[in-house]
């Protein structure tokens, strides 16, 4: 069969997509989405082409036009005001108008006979004239009168000079005829989320261990106390691991024992007990009227409160009596408890997601998400959520989103890289990353550039958190406060969204031997610390989040430049705003027991500085200031001194 219709303008390669539209791509409010695309057509028509974005249910496109480039690329640009989910798409079509204006330029030549084409000017012109509105509708009247009479009058050089003039032209791209083209379809998605899903800087805390006496356990009302230090430091969101009630049965005693003693407190991942399971509060942390003055203190500091969100459930939870059709079952009938061998979680019984009664668990997760927005959160760590079916996560962030669209989820999932992607594609606007188990080089250029330089930038945000109460890395337990400093320093400006564990600023590191693991966790226990302790870097932390806050240039994600440097134990690089007004430079010494120096080269034609000119470069760390000038600059890192330069550019 002959087809009747098809695509008469052909719309090819359009970036960015993800999975050719399956999954939206990621952008934050007053973020410009740049895009791309191959278009093109047969024969010799001229093209015009727009990019048309509209926020999903609403009816209207906001439209802007594409500009061709040398090879049938066209490129162009958007901005996303509002958060939510945004659609956009491509048009182009045959530009007849143009096409006419070229040709009878080129026949407009000494004793050429026209009238047969401004005959076909005449009626493209008069397409256009009918879209037309208000005064707009008058001036195309009077101009094909004018070119009318001047045909008439044999005036032909006239009337071709009002068809290619100025004023019809512009009127002409006001209505442009499109009816030989091609809209993109279906329409590709943006899910356009807050600015402090890509510029955070995350403090985790066990409220428990909140308090001042030794062994008593901590409350909210300890917690808020602390909120001003943690703000002082220049944190902006609180992550609080479970703060449900905890099981009693196979409760986990202190490092992990499987022998808790008659004051051990638990793991907080071990939820639900007769007060309740995932919409309840421990009792020992207080009252929901403290819990709402946490709130309410938090919002005062501008600090975001995010919730650790964990589908594990002691054997004490309410569930389990009220639905074990939700848990994995033995030949015997009794409930699985969790295994990751070799480790064992007795007191974790795991979800079905899989479960004969998969609407009323799904429903029900759903729900907890929701109890806790109202409850003031507007972040969740997500605990393992590669261990959960993707449509699970992709249908529950999608319910979330539909009622409210500034919560922002944080996938915990340090597993294999395609789940890792595919978590993000499906809906998490963060993740954790490999960064905890990067320390050389080559491995944080080659890493940080995947991810925010390649593909995944479009849709995958790394949190670079330095420590977990899970994660104590070899390179902190052995290379001690100088590595705490340069791991710091790395995290908090290779990317624009970092996290520390409490304790991290005391430098702690004490670990189980031959383990990435915290002796005496606060997982198991409660801990109680001096904030102030000798050897501390809250001094350092808080220098370096003022650093982040100061400087635009910090708060973008995928614009870290690499910089070549002659000594392999010293990494450089730089972050730079667009019009480039503000230009930062990171020097890290990657060797937390030596001193190290490097030459590092400056990009000076990048960073628009003249080869002759000098400029200041501005320790944030130190407040030193140096004279630079020329493309290289020499530096010298000690665990001594100085273990990292964040230096803001500044001319003279």
């Amino acid at each position: 069969m002959i087809p009747q219709d098809y695509p008469r303008v052909n719309i090819e390669a359009v970036q960015p997509q993800i999975d050719c539209g399956r999954y939206p791509i990621k952008r934050i409010v007053g973020e410009t989405v740049a895009v791309s695309a191959d278009i093109y057509k047969e024969g010799h028509d001229k093209l015009a082409a727009v990019v048309k974005v509209r926020q999903v249910g609403h009816s209207n496109w906001q439209e802007s036009p594409m500009t061709q480039g040398l090879n049938d690329d066209w490129y162009g640009e958007f901005s996303v005001t509002e958060i939510g989910p945004w659609e956009y798409s491509i048009e182009a079509y045959a530009e007849h108008y143009l096409s006419w204006v070229e040709e009878i330029s080129k026949k407009n030549v000494p004793g050429a006979k026209l009238e047969s084409e401004l005959l076909e000017g005449l009626a493209i012109i008069r397409k256009s004239a009918a879209m037309a509105k208000g005064e707009d509708r008058g001036r195309f009247t009077g101009i094909i009168s004018a070119i009318e009479s001047a045909m008439a009058a044999g005036e032909q050089q006239g009337a071709v000079d009002l068809g290619v003039g100025g004023v019809l032209r512009s009127l002409m791209s006001k209505y442009p005829d499109r009816s030989e083209g091609y809209e993109l379809a279906p329409t590709l998605k943006i899910m356009v989320n807050r600015p402090i899903t890509r510029f955070a800087a995350w403090y985790e805390f066990f409220p428990r261990s909140q308090g001042s006496t030794p062994h008593r356990h901590g409350t909210l009302q300890d917690s808020i106390r602390r909120l001003h230090e943690i703000k002082t430091m220049g944190f902006d969101v609180v992550y609080l691991p479970p703060i449900h009630p905890i099981g009693h049965s196979f409760r986990k005693g202190k490092n992990n024992s499987l022998d808790a003693g008659p004051g051990d407190v638990g793991s907080p991942w071990a939820i639900g007990n007769e007060h309740g399971g995932h919409t309840g509060l421990e009792p020992l942390l207080g009252t929901w009227d403290d819990w709402d003055l946490f709130v309410a203190t938090c919002r005062e500091l501008q600090i975001e409160i995010a919730l650790d969100y964990v589908m594990n459930c002691s054997p004490d939870h309410p569930y389990v009596a009220a639905h074990p059709e939700w848990f994995f079952h033995r030949p015997d009938g009794s409930i699985k408890y969790a295994e990751n061998p070799p480790k064992k979680y007795q007191d974790v019984y795991p979800l079905n997601f899989g479960t004969s009664d998969r609407e009323g668990l799904w429903q029900e997760m759903l729900r907890v998400f929701l109890f806790w927005v109202d409850k003031g959160v507007t972040t969740f760590r997500v605990d393992n959520p590669h261990t959960k079916p993707v449509a699970f996560w992709e249908w529950v962030i999608a319910q979330v989103h539909a009622r409210h669209p500034q919560v922002i989820f944080l996938a915990e999932a340090f597993t294999k890289p395609k789940m890792m992607r595919l978590l993000a594609k499906a809906g998490y606007a963060q993740s954790y990353t490999y960064f905890t188990w990067r320390n050389n080089k080559e491995e944080l250029t080659e890493y940080v550039s995947e991810l925010t330089q390649g593909p995944m930038k479009e849709y995958f945000t790394g949190n670079f958190f330095a420590n977990t109460p899970d994660i104590l890395p070899p390179i902190l337990q052995v290379g001690g406060r100088p590595a705490f400093i340069m791991r710091a320093v790395l995290a908090a400006t290779l990317s624009s969204v970092y996290g520390i564990y409490s304790g991290y600023e005391l430098c702690e590191n004490e670990a189980i031997a031959g383990k990435e693991e915290y002796l005496d966790s606060e997982k198991y226990e409660v801990r109680v610390r001096n904030w102030r302790a000798p050897g501390n870097i809250v001094d350092i932390i808080t220098r370096i989040n003022q650093a982040r806050r100061d400087c635009p240039a910090l708060h973008g994600y995928n614009n870290v430049l690499f910089l070549a440097t002659d000594n392999a134990n010293i990494i450089a690089y730089a972050k730079m705003t667009a019009d480039r007004s503000d230009i930062v430079v990171c020097a890290v010494n990657l060797d937390p027991f030596h001193q190290q120096v490097a030459t590092i080269q400056i990009p000076l034609g990048t960073f628009d500085i003249g080869w002759d000119e000098q400029y200041q470069a501005h320790d944030l760390l130190t407040d030193q200031t140096y004279r630079w000038s020329g493309p290289t600059a020499y530096v010298e890192l000690s665990p001594h001194s100085s273990m990292a330069h964040i230096i803001k550019i500044r001319r003279w």
